[in-house]
């Protein structure tokens, strides 16, 4: 059985944000066990939320309940960029790696697509 395409899938946002939660998961396999329960969680439900929360608003149906999720999905971008840094202060991983240059991206595309859908409200 074939799934049928839900509008997220089609989303640059939504697949870049899923490609930083694989990076996010394969960076902190590497963080230290005793950050197992700590750290390492938290970091990945933030990166998990971003993706869930763009493709939960693109689901719903209405211009402003997509922004309102796309705004949440931003939120937990934020908390993941903090928990980075933290991570990066710790010696956890390297302010060079691939996960500041996606959030950096993610950032920049949801803050896009949110104006984006309200100049598009203000028109229509």
């Amino acid at each position: 059985m074939t799934a049928r395409p839900r509008p997220h899938y089609n989303l640059d946002v939504w697949k870049c944000s899923m490609e930083l939660a694989k990076v996010v998961y394969a960076k902190t396999k590497e963080f230290p066990l005793d950050e197992r329960f700590g750290m390492t969680v938290q970091m990945r439900r933030c990166a998990v939320s971003v993706p869930s929360n763009i493709a939960e608003g693109a689901c719903r149906g209405s211009r402003k309940d997509f922004i309102r999720f796309l705004m949440i999905a931003r939120g937990s971008l934020g908390e993941l960029e903090t928990q980075c840094s933290l991570a990066s202060a710790l010696g956890y991983m390297h302010e060079e790696e691939s996960i500041y240059v996606l959030t950096d991206k993610v950032f920049q595309m949801l803050c896009g697509l949110i104006r984006s859908l309200n100049i598009e409200h203000k028109k229509g």
